[in-house]
């Protein structure tokens, strides 16, 4: 899949830009706040009509404005797809999206929040691997957000003492969890066969890394699902909340046996983020038919000169790839190469 061209339209710090990436390694360089990761921003929204980087559409247009538009057209072979992606304010002051999406358009993204995956909390693991586990299924995020619907109607019964009311919501969570249970399974899986290869191929190390889905409820028939929710009964109405299932649930990655979230360096950290999001290329690929769009936001700072090489070699195999640096010389061959400055962009 590539990005043929993209329109900006009141976007972020952009009045207008038009651009036609190459099909192969776009670099974009400039200094800091001039609008890069800005523009990686536009092309995650254009193919998938969503920021990488925040849930509240009121961040996207530009300052000021009253509607952002980003429009473009994407292929794959000799097919080709226009999108436009519409944001205005409506008189509640509320932001309102427009636009469609293709079924077949992946994009995977790396930036400074994905070292939360390392050193943050559970739950940026388990979002880390439902953004993963839903470019492979279509059907996991709406089956996450039922999910997590159901368990918030369970906690108000919790939180008022309907224990009598809890069967029927009981058998729906466990229906909808030993779902998700199964797809974040398989999605670890798939993860781990990639990482095992990507990772030494970046270090240049030969180190075992290994992750493994740590589940709190260890279960696959629903059944089994219900009867635990039954025996936590007690404390879950002491505490008002649900105290297993995947919400529960964490994701272990270690390097040489140790656990890297605790012990890693935080160049080795950075370098396990950005290996888990190459990682993904190759499943989410087999599973839309079409190679993703990589979206690198300064993946190079903090690495060591060799690793830098290792990286660019391991990007230049796959299709379409942005990568932003605030270096004035990346040492790739075969790339073509885009100065930021101030919202506009020059050919280097």
């Amino acid at each position: 899949m590539q990005i043929r061209w993209i329109q900006l339209l009141e976007f972020r710090n952009y009045r207008t830009l038009s651009y036609s990436p190459a099909p192969k390694l776009n670099i974009l360089s400039g200094r800091n706040a001039q609008g890069k990761t800005n523009l990686l921003e536009g092309l995650a929204v254009l193919v998938t009509g969503r920021s990488f980087r925040t849930t509240r559409l009121a961040d996207l247009p530009r300052w000021g404005a009253e509607a952002a538009l980003v429009m473009g057209e994407i292929g794959r072979g000799e097919g080709t797809r226009t999108l436009r992606r519409a944001f205005r304010q409506i008189e509640t002051g509320a932001w309102q999206p427009s636009g469609e999406q293709c079924e077949w358009a992946r994009v995977i993204a790396f930036d400074w929040q994905d070292l939360a995956i390392l050193n943050g909390a559970p739950a940026a693991r388990r979002n880390f691997l439902d953004g993963f586990a839903g470019r492979l299924y279509a059907s996991h995020i709406p089956g996450l957000l039922r999910y997590r619907k159901i368990l918030a109607r369970r906690a108000v019964l919790l939180q008022t003492g309907q224990a009598d009311r809890l069967a029927p919501w009981d058998e729906q969570l466990a229906v909808v969890g030993v779902e998700l249970l199964a797809r974040r399974r398989a999605a670890a899986a798939a993860l781990q066969t990639e990482l095992a290869r990507v990772f030494p191929a970046l270090s240049g190390e030969a180190k075992k890394v290994e992750i493994r889905y740590r589940a709190s409820l260890d279960v696959t028939e629903p059944a089994a699902f219900v009867a635990a929710l039954e025996r936590h009964r007690r404390a879950e109405l002491r505490r008002g909340q649900t105290l297993v299932g995947p919400h529960r649930d964490d994701l272990l990655i270690e390097l040489d046996g140790v656990d890297a979230r605790v012990f890693g360096s935080r160049g080795q950290q950075r370098l396990l983020a950005l290996a888990l999001r190459l990682a993904e290329v190759l499943p989410v690929a087999e599973a839309a038919g079409t190679p993703p769009v990589l979206l690198l936001d300064d993946a190079l700072s903090e690495l060591d000169p060799h690793v830098q090489k290792n990286v660019l070699r391991e990007i230049q195999t796959t299709e379409q790839v942005f990568l932003t640096t605030a270096e004035p010389e990346v040492p790739a061959s075969d790339a073509a190469r885009w100065e930021v400055k101030e919202g506009g962009l020059v050919a280097a």
